[in-house]
């Protein structure tokens, strides 16, 4: 697994290679590469990744039926998706959801993960972050 000093490392590397003498803001994460590796790091356990899926795809269908049949459902959308991700975080992974300090990238890389695992082409992902 990808530690958190790792990740450090890995955000003064970048600013090396980009001529900054050092980090901007201490905890940052400063690349989306390398945010990805941190995102799956957080998402170890099979059975957080499995509640995401279904948090995503509930999500997924309740946009479909806002946009389609009633638009009061788009309201559910953001409850019913993060409740089943933050429940996985804080009952299965007992970690902090990544969505507190990365919005955007979180949703991104949500979408993504969803995607990987979909097409059967997340187990190499999970590889490069050290999780078997």
């Amino acid at each position: 697994m990808v530690s958190g000093s790792q990740l450090r490392k890995g955000a003064a590397h970048y600013a090396r290679m980009h001529n900054n003498s050092r980090p901007k803001m201490e905890n940052s994460l400063y690349t989306y590469k390398i945010f990805w590796l941190h995102y799956l790091e957080e998402h170890a356990k099979p059975a957080t990744r499995g509640l995401h899926y279904v948090g995503t795809l509930l999500g997924i269908a309740l946009l479909i039926c806002g946009l389609i049949f009633q638009p009061w459902f788009l309201l559910a959308v953001p409850f019913v998706s993060y409740s089943f991700a933050w429940f996985s975080h804080f009952f299965v992974e007992e970690n902090r959801p990544t969505t507190l300090k990365y919005p955007l990238w979180s949703l991104i890389s949500d979408f993504k993960m969803f995607s990987l695992f979909l097409v059967g082409r997340l187990a190499p992902e999970l590889k490069k972050a050290g999780i078997r």
